[in-house]
């Protein structure tokens, strides 16, 4: 079937209901536009052979750059979907705009930075991934860039920094970090090591969505050429000296078992912490195997935040000793911990080991760089969070005499620019409750290797004076209050959950419960219409930030809950916070376990509320 002959089989799916009208209108295009014509064979034998929903689900929106870039499933055609034309597009837009806004300098010579035009890339080890960043040095070469290329795979933070290092005008990133085998993705750096915030996100999306045709060099030539250069073994080497550069001089004697979950974190996490003095560091064998399949990953799903990944680390540091588990994702921009609850009696393995959450890590790691950095800590100074992170963090951060900038929407990008905005000579520490932790001011993102840096001098340091990272985190709740928090995923893929997440966000928005828990609702805070609505109708302005979250603060202060769509992923997010302060806490034990249970009721009713 030509692709021509394709078009009324495509109108008569839309007419039976087998086809959105939007899949229909894109499908139409990469059928019948000159800039489709490498693909438009291909789409018309799916048409020829009925497979209406994997068209539909390719086809029914342009996929998106969402605070993580964009990112989604691979196939080989598709508008919504990762595939050569949409990463072209993705690398074809970046170097337009970036040309248009940075290039006037440089056409007469250097830039104000004293480098021409010039971009980092690397990937990490998902499938098509070195495809995908060769075909992204091509169209920069094309566009006149020169290319600072790491070869083999490397972390997101390594990126980022490598922009900075090489004093690079943009950068690329190839990953789709902790999403399913079959996904891929880019993620677009400005000149500043940080991703794409306004108004260049809309900038480069403007000329992404009108790219008409993706203008390639010859990867080798360009080698050749010297206009795509090799500089991994230079920007590792730096990369890692700038991480061990953030490291605080204490106990050692730590028995750590890591996992790259078959990510690149080893050729950021084991440098760093060998070079910080870990000697016993083990690599958890089942995960080393850098593998874009992730396959001996329960459901193959690299993703430090579930519990079920450190199963069988768990069992393997209680029959050997170890005393503390971390894994990393795979690029390895965040972190999770498994640890004792208990110090072990005697020569014993500990019995019990527990996993800890986002939230729990944040506040770890908060109080341990105030502490670290008491001497040079000021007012000024400060520390970044989430509007969906642990209040637990600010009330550490000011309990120490610095100041905490929470203000900000889901996305490491936002704690990058909050950075700079404030000041990188007195940032302290960035988190959200997604893994994601960073201090010093080598990179723009957050940073598995640092973040397990400071978690391994934290426990060694906790070691020494017999304690464990769950019994640290108790002592942080009898100071400032017991904190709970849970996050709820819901999934809505394809077209029709597009629709269902509008709905949802929508409800939240006209017609929110007037309690949860059993809690009422004292006011309504919409980031998107940025006004807060109190209970008696009363309306106050939100100056900032700008976004689509809702978040419902409950009369028993610091119990809420918060709803946003996903920037990266088909699903709803349902944040939900339970706090007691520390002057009504008696039996912490059984504090929590009520906290739990509040939180069990608050997802019940969310739930409900959503009909999901």
């Amino acid at each position: 079937m030509s692709p021509t002959d394709a078009l009324p089989k495509v109108d008569a799916a839309v007419t039976s209901g087998n086809l959105t009208a939007s899949a229909a209108e894109n499908l139409k295009k990469w059928l019948t536009e000159p800039r489709y014509a490498d693909y438009a064979a291909e789409a018309a034998v799916h048409v020829e052979r009925g497979e209406w929903q994997t068209l539909d689900d390719v086809f029914w929106t342009v996929i998106p750059f969402g605070t993580g870039g964009r990112r989604g499933k691979m196939y080989p055609i598709g508008s919504n979907a990762i595939n050569e034309r949409t990463i072209g597009e993705s690398a074809q837009g970046l170097a337009d705009y970036v040309k248009a806004t940075l290039g006037a300098a440089s056409e007469a010579g250097p830039d104000t930075t004293g480098a021409e035009l010039s971009c980092a890339i690397c990937r990490d080890t998902r499938h098509n991934g070195e495809l995908f960043a060769k075909l992204c040095a091509e169209v920069m070469v094309a566009a006149g860039f020169k290319v600072y290329f790491l070869r083999g795979f490397r972390s997101t933070p390594e990126l980022s920094f490598a922009v900075r290092y090489k004093g690079c005008s943009c950068g690329i990133m190839v990953t789709a970090s902790h999403n399913p085998p079959g996904d891929n993705a880019v993620k677009v750096y400005w000149s500043s090591g940080a991703q794409v915030l306004p108004p260049h996100d809309k900038g480069i999306i403007d000329r992404v969505m009108t790219c008409e045709e993706i203008v390639r060099g010859d990867f080798d030539q360009a080698v050749a050429d010297g206009k795509v250069v090799f500089c991994e073994d230079e920007v590792d080497k730096a990369f890692i000296d700038n991480v061990v550069a953030q490291a605080t001089p204490g106990p050692r004697d730590l028995k750590v078992l890591y996992s790259p979950l078959h990510g690149v974190g080893a050729t950021a996490v084991v440098p760093a912490l060998e070079a910080n003095g870990f000697a016993d560091l083990e690599v958890f064998g089942p995960h080393a195997e850098p593998s874009g399949d992730f396959p001996n990953v329960p459901g193959h799903v690299s993703n430090p935040e579930r519990p079920v990944v450190f199963d069988a680390m768990i069992e393997q540091a209680k029959r050997e000793g170890h005393d503390l588990c971390v894994a990393t994702d795979p690029d390895c921009d965040r972190i999770g911990l498994a640890a004792p609850v208990a110090m072990p009696a005697g020569d014993g393995a500990a019995a019990e080991w527990r996993t800890l959450t986002g939230n729990q890590i944040c506040a770890l790691l908060t109080d341990y760089v105030v502490e670290t950095r008491k001497g040079i800590v000021t007012p000024e100074h400060f520390v970044i969070q989430t509007l969906v992170t642990t209040q637990l963090v600010r009330r550490i951060t000011e309990g120490a005499g610095a100041k905490c900038v929470g203000e900000l929407l889901v996305g490491f990008k936002w704690i990058a620019e909050a950075i700079d905005e404030y000041g990188p000579e007195r940032f302290l520490f960035g988190s959200e409750e997604s893994h994601g932790y960073m201090t010093g001011t080598y990179a723009r993102d957050k940073d598995g290797a640092v973040a397990a840096m400071l978690a391994c001098e934290l426990a060694a340091k906790l070691k020494a004076e017999g304690q464990t990272l769950h019994q640290k985190l108790e002592s942080l709740f009898w100071q400032h209050g017991a904190h709970a928090e849970r996050l709820v995923n819901v999934q809505m893929p394809g077209s029709e959950g597009m629709t269902r997440m509008q709905e949802v966000m929508a409800a939240f928005r006209s017609a929110p419960p007037e309690s949860i828990g059993g809690m009422p609702i004292a006011q309504r805070r919409d980031y998107l219409e940025q006004q807060t609505t109190k209970a008696d109708g009363t309306i106050e302005p939100i100056a900032r930030p700008h976004g689509n979250l809702v978040i419902l603060d409950c009369e028993t202060s610091g119990n809420y809950v918060a709803c946003r769509p996903s920037g990266t992923e088909p699903k709803i997010k349902f944040y939900m916070f339970a706090y007691t302060p520390a002057e009504q806490l008696n039996d912490l034990e059984v504090q929590l376990q009520e906290l739990e249970s509040r939180l069990d009721a608050m997802e019940a009713e969310l739930r409900k509320f959503a009909g999901v």
